[in-house]
């Protein structure tokens, strides 16, 4: 964590959730009332999902805070959700006024649930996600929501994001990024400038 922390700016945070507590890591960007929360983004101590990093401090940059989460119980669909929820109640009482969940694979479906509960949750974006615990995207009108999958997944086919899209009402956007995995690995430039520039026009009022 201390590398982390020390490289990037990060700044370890806790979040409390029903008496117990989880830990995350805050890139704060000074006059930001905008932030982003990458739910499940801190894996351990010194573990961050590669693409999260990069995505926090381009934000910072353009005058967004980011908050990396990370779960109490790592893919337990209902502790997770209440886990982001906690997170964006944290932000909210920090007075930020627009947020953005993101998510990857199982996180995509935690996002998306979560997403539903606060005015101030604007945009959603679920990268490579599963169906299950997806199906609330119905409910996510009038935010935003953004699906990005790999047409090469075999972890979670792109029929997952195709699904979800169609339970989904308007704003919203699916884009395949042609040849990519569930990781996106060989295509991470191309989603890290789709996310970050998706993120920033529902964010920032003056993009």
């Amino acid at each position: 964590m201390a590398d982390i922390q020390g490289r990037y700016e990060f700044n370890p945070t806790i979040i409390t959730v029903e008496d117990e507590e989880t830990t995350a890591l805050l890139r704060r960007a000074e006059g930001s009332n905008a932030a982003m929360l990458w739910a499940g983004a801190l894996f351990s101590e010194k573990q961050l999902h590669p693409m999260a990093l990069d995505v926090a401090n381009s934000l910072a940059s353009e005058g967004v805070t980011s908050l990396l989460l990370k779960y109490r119980k790592p893919y337990e669909l209902p502790a997770s959700i209440r886990d982001t929820q906690a997170a964006a109640t944290h932000l909210i009482n920090q007075r930020f006024e627009r947020i953005a969940l993101v998510g990857h694979s199982f996180s995509g479906a935690v996002v998306i649930s979560a997403g539903t509960k606060y005015d101030a949750v604007v945009a959603v974006a679920a990268l490579a996600s599963q169906t299950f615990g997806a199906v609330t995207a119905g409910h996510l009108a009038p935010r935003s929501l953004l699906l990005i999958h790999g047409t090469e997944d075999t972890r979670l086919s792109p029929y997952c994001s195709e699904q979800i899209y169609s339970w989904a009402k308007r704003p919203k956007e699916l884009r395949f990024i042609d040849g990519a995995s569930h990781g996106f690995s060989e295509h991470r430039s191309e989603v890290f400038q789709i996310l970050t520039m998706w993120l920033l026009k529902n964010l920032k009022t003056d993009h």
